[in-house]
């Protein structure tokens, strides 16, 4: 009969974790409740490896949550609150629910902590992989304000929101990527294997090797002898370009970088604004102050040399400035963004004027999407063209003079 492994809360409220024997999982709960605990997790003992170690336990704590799981639970959450159920009713229901193990593992681990007293937000708040800095702190605001439904509501449309213009830029971007990944193997396939072969006729007919050609073998003779520099500096270089990306001074670096890219910087650019512009409006509207705001901003705008001007945003909030002063002051913000966010402030109306800020850049956005899709196109033409016409002046020019010799 299989063991059941169980975490419940007794009658005097305290936390225990006991074992149980049942045929079944639901047979397992009401020998629980029967005993007089209310179960919060019951899991089934023996299904991970020998000695106690549990593999599938070990994947699912460094598996991610996906985005669509964090909508869907996002909106079941609200769902469920405006219906009234309590809530720790409320996370055992989602966590039988949720098809994610990683999104079930936290649920459990929220329900838990909320039990010992942590408030929704703290217990939130312990799982940055799982919930960003502005999901803890609109959830934080939902709280003190007793609106959390609606708050979560308007979490939602940022979620979905956020998904979407990831998946405009992957769709946009898909393309590119696949015919760079085939056009370097192709590469890599003529000068090792195709090439080599022509040369060798080409020597022992004695007909001279034109520079093309020549340039192919040099290459060759190159990959063939000394291989392990160049692999050892693409190793060395991503891993060390991956290090200091993880750092603040690198991610400012790259992001920075980025921004000057022709094409690639404005869709950056635009997509930052939109994501501000949309953010700080459901901010506004949930009740969290304008200096609360910039500091969740500053950890969801996703890029860090636009974060790194929200410090001096702050600073000068702090001094009673209105939003759209400080603004004028930094690099990357547009003057169509700071000119509204003036309009609004002077109207009492600056929620509705993000909101069409938002608009304007969602359009803008795609709009530098279609542009970077009909710039790369081109581009890759021009590539191919390049090296699909270098190797044929590699292999028919000498084929040529060969022709020559036979006449």
């Amino acid at each position: 009969m299989p063991t059941y492994t169980f975490q419940a809360i007794n009658e005097s409220g305290a936390t225990v974790n006991e074992q149980v024997e049942a045929e079944s999982l639901e047979m397992a709960n009401n020998i629980i409740i029967g005993r007089g605990y209310i179960p919060t997790r019951v899991t089934e003992s023996g299904a991970g490896m020998p000695g106690g170690f549990d593999l599938s336990n070990l994947l699912t704590r460094f598996a991610r949550v996906r985005p669509a799981d964090l909508i869907l639970f996002t909106k079941q959450l609200r769902t469920l609150l405006r219906a009234g159920v309590s809530m720790l009713k409320l996370l055992e229901v989602l966590e039988g629910q949720t098809e994610s193990p990683a999104l079930r593992r936290i649920i459990g681990e929220i329900s838990s902590d909320i039990q010992q007293g942590s408030s929704l937000y703290e217990a939130f708040s312990r799982h940055p992989k799982a919930f960003s800095p502005l999901y803890c702190g609109m959830v934080k605001a939902g709280e003190a304000s007793g609106a959390l439904p609606e708050v979560l509501d308007r979490l939602t449309y940022i979620i979905e929101h956020e998904q979407k213009i990831r998946s405009d830029v992957k769709a946009a971007l898909q393309y590119p990527i696949i015919v760079m990944v085939l056009l370097g193997g192709a590469f890599f396939i003529l000068l090792a294997f195709v090439i080599p072969k022509f040369v060798n006729i080409f020597t022992r007919t004695g007909v001279d090797i034109p520079v093309p050609t020549q340039i192919c073998m040099w290459m060759y003779q190159f990959l063939i002898q000394y291989w392990y520099f160049p692999l050892t500096g693409a190793v060395v270089l991503i891993v060390g370009l991956g290090y200091y990306f993880r750092t603040e001074a690198g991610r400012l670096w790259r992001d920075r970088l980025l921004l000057r890219i022709p094409v690639v910087g404005t869709l950056l650019s635009k997509t930052a604004m939109s994501r501000f512009a949309s953010i700080f409006s459901i901010l506004q509207a949930s009740g969290i102050s304008a200096r609360e705001s910039i500091k969740i901003l500053s950890g969801t705008i996703g890029n860090a040399a636009i974060a790194q001007e929200f410090d001096g945003i702050n600073e000068k909030l702090s001094e009673g400035r209105g939003i759209s002063e400080p603004l004028r002051q930094t690099r990357y913000f547009t003057p169509i963004v700071i000119n509204m966010i003036a309009i609004g402030e002077e109207s009492g109306n600056l929620e509705e004027m993000l909101k069409e800020i938002s608009e304007h850049y969602d359009v803008e956005v795609e709009y530098a999407m279609k542009k970077l899709s009909d710039a790369i196109g081109p581009a890759l033409t021009i590539g191919l063209a390049a090296v699909v016409g270098f190797f044929a002046l590699a292999i028919f020019l000498p084929m040529w003079d060969l022709t020559k010799m036979v006449k």
